[in-house]
């Protein structure tokens, strides 16, 4: 069963800023300009009328959960199918851990392999909504095909900032979507540094930076389909590998998302952190019981896509996993 589409209202309330509070209207800003920490977005849940029979009605994308994402004009949405995808049940991998139940949530079959899809989808369609005429990422590999692919869709150039070592097949999908390939010398973090600074100066949309606010609310949909294909029920435990932090940290919001409207009767998720030995700062500082986050200069890792020294939000997401009364953990990567 469908319903009418939304008006070009939208249920955004404002952006808050995640450490004063100040709130916003749902513009072009990406951070607080008392204090210059991010903002998040905040929705007018109580007016928010959907109920799970409407959402089994609809298509099975992660568009079926719009009026929990941040688009005012669904003229604007860009959507290739992503979202949705299978939760398999685990049952010898559950019996070798001496575990009840195991579940993978298997985001590689989205329209170019990875989870990136989700939050690539609402950030250039937020872009086509805000009127940008082009977009861009800065990237390891999966968001720069995510970013790429939705951007040739949406009729937008698209450039995609790399550190100069990503393997080429890495870039290849971006490049064959067909993405400008900024190749800059150094890590991922001097990669998103450059990205940041064109942001500015030449009004693109980058969508992991100036569009951040918006971008990050796409990756809370795999945690509202968890909980659908659970038949409604939260996980008891959750483990999410981290790169930037910002999965993490949209899985807790969301699941608190889905308390507060009451699609979840309770919440007792814990959030497990889980990044690579030679990449681990937000592991570290919650071993450490550090309130911040020490940068690692020099990744050494070969999962690429977590090789972020300076994750953007790492402080909030060690606060996720305290809130959630969770866990972290690093892992080697030997044979």
């Amino acid at each position: 069963m469908e319903v009418p589409a939304l008006n070009k209202k939208g249920y955004v309330k404002a952006l808050k800023c995640r450490e004063c509070g100040k709130e916003y209207p749902p513009v072009k800003i990406h951070a607080c300009e008392e204090c210059f920490s991010p903002l998040e977005v905040v929705y007018a849940i109580d007016s928010i009328n959907i109920n799970k029979r409407i959402i089994e009605g609809r298509r099975k994308t992660l568009w079926r959960y719009r009026e929990l994402l941040p688009l005012e004009d669904e003229t604007k949405i860009i959507d290739l199918g992503a979202g949705f995808t299978p939760l398999h049940e685990c049952k010898r991998l559950a019996e070798t851990l001496g575990l009840k139940r195991v579940y993978i949530k298997n985001d590689t079959v989205n329209p170019t392999g990875s989870f990136k899809d989700r939050p690539a989808a609402v950030a250039v369609s937020k872009s086509l909504e805000f009127g940008f005429k082009s977009v861009g990422c800065a990237s390891t590999g999966n968001l720069a095909a995510a970013t790429a692919a939705h951007a040739a869709k949406a009729e937008l150039p698209c450039y995609v900032f790399v550190p100069s070592s990503i393997e080429k097949s890495k870039i290849l999908q971006a490049a064959a979507y067909g993405a400008k390939i900024i190749a800059v010398s150094g890590t991922y973090d001097d990669a998103n540094r450059l990205a940041a600074q064109v942001s500015y100066e030449c009004d693109l949309a980058i969508v992991n930076i100036n569009l951040r606010p918006y971008y990050v609310e796409g990756s809370r949909t795999i945690i509202f389909e968890v909980c659908e294909q659970l038949g409604w029920r939260a996980p008891e435990n959750i483990i999410i590998p981290v790169g930037s932090g910002a999965l993490l940290c949209a899985v807790w919001r969301g699941l608190k998302q889905f308390n507060d409207i009451g699609f979840i009767d309770e919440l007792k998720t814990k959030i497990v952190g889980a990044q690579p030995k030679g990449c681990s700062p937000v592991i570290e500082a919650y071993k450490s019981n550090l309130e911040d986050i020490l940068p690692v200069e020099k990744p050494e890792t070969i999962a690429k896509s977590l090789a972020i020294g300076d994750p953007g939000d790492g402080i909030y997401a060690l606060r996720s996993i305290r809130e959630s009364g969770g866990l972290a953990e690093s892992v080697t990567e030997r044979k």
